[in-house]
């Protein structure tokens, strides 16, 4: 099935919006929903440090508060998933994926007891990587009186996780519990990675204290426009700005990349991404109000493994054969990686066979020639 054009745009254009209003992840999350005419979707996250989170659609909230009130302990399709390594994998996935879909499935209390009471019974997932310490499933609630998602609903839901992964990157951030009673300029300040606001002239409106101190090594600033100081990188950096605020469908629709900066002269690299940010994603009174793109910049620092989603977006790998590549690339063992990743040892060295072929290595010693040279390590 393909979404409504006008809809799946709608979808996209809240998706980034929440980028510097996460407090918009519930609407946007229903616009998503819209898009299948389904019951609602959810994101949940899981960061390395143990935390948790979710957000939920408006329609699935109380459904969610349920869910956190004891359901969440006998929620056996997650247990499967975790299990099959769904999570990791970076692949589309839905209710045939962790069956069979036999009577014990269909009668289990989590599905009679607390799926049927909020009118759900299938979902299409997919989970997406923004930031190398964070997981994120992004998921489409359907009512069981429909069929389950079929292979094209799934892929229109794997394109719809590398929008909200790429926005993800920041408001993922400014949801952080530390973050979440400072103002947007306050909480700015503290995530980290640099941001510039841009208004829809491209001139810099904000830029937060490590964006400032990128200024004269790998940014300069003229007559308060932004450009990229390396010359390679400089035309590719104008013209996915002018896209970014230009806004089209096609530009929307587009598969989310990020641009790769070669290295300052001091030795340091960075990955930057371009968030498209509507009129309404602000409120009126707020500073940044005028404010429709945002220029994040991440730093890729030497010490620790590649992020998997920029090395699967350079290789064209999942995003699953990316977070192995990343880890054992970066010298950690395969036996290591897999417990990192929480999966068998078998399965990572069989990906990582996938990943030698794709790439045409065969040590794990050329794998890490490999990312260093081109992954910004």
């Amino acid at each position: 099935m393909r979404a409504p054009t006008k809809r799946l745009l709608e979808a996209l254009e809240a998706i980034y919006d929440t980028a510097p209003n996460p407090l918009l992840w519930p609407s946007a999350l229903g616009k998503i929903a819209d898009c299948f005419n389904d019951a609602g979707a959810i994101l949940q996250w899981r960061r390395d440090n143990a935390t948790f989170g979710a957000i939920a659609s408006e329609s699935l909230k109380l459904a969610l508060v349920d869910y956190g009130n004891g359901w969440s302990q006998q929620d056996f399709k997650a247990e499967r998933c975790v299990s099959a390594g769904l999570y990791i994998s970076g692949e589309p996935f839905s209710d045939r994926h962790i069956g069979p879909i036999d009577d014990a499935y269909l009668n289990h209390p989590f599905s009679t007891q607390f799926l049927r009471k909020h009118g759900l019974g299938w979902f299409g997932s997919i989970a997406v990587s923004p930031d190398p310490q964070t997981i994120v499933a992004l998921s489409v609630q359907r009512s069981r009186a429909k069929p389950q998602f079929s292979d094209s609903e799934l892929e229109l839901i794997a394109m719809l996780g590398r929008h909200a992964e790429k926005s993800l990157r920041l408001s993922i951030r400014l949801l952080d519990a530390e973050l979440a009673n400072l103002g947007l300029g306050d909480a700015l300040a503290r995530i980290g990675l640099g941001v510039f606001a841009l208004d829809r002239s491209a001139r810099v409106l904000f830029a937060n204290p490590v964006a400032t101190n990128l200024l004269g090594e790998a940014f300069d600033m003229s007559n308060d426009r932004l450009s990229v100081r390396m010359s390679a990188s400089k035309v590719l950096f104008e013209t996915a700005i002018a896209q970014t605020l230009r806004a089209e469908a096609r530009d929307l629709l587009a598969e989310p990349k990020p641009i790769l900066i070669e290295p300052t002269v001091s030795g340091r690299r960075f990955v930057i991404y371009l968030l498209p940010i509507t009129a309404r994603a602000l409120s009126t009174n707020d500073f940044l109000t005028q404010t429709r793109a945002i220029v994040l910049v991440i730093e890729q620092k030497s010490a620790d493994p590649p992020d998997p989603a920029v090395v699967r977006d350079i290789f064209g790998l999942t995003l699953g054969e990316a977070r192995v590549a990343s880890l054992v690339g970066s010298g950690i063992p395969p036996r290591i990686a897999a417990e990192r990743l929480g999966i068998a040892e078998d399965t990572a060295r069989n990906v990582l066979k996938r990943v030698f072929e794709k790439l045409d290595v065969s040590r794990q010693s050329e794998l890490t020639a490999l990312l260093g040279r081109l992954v910004l390590r």
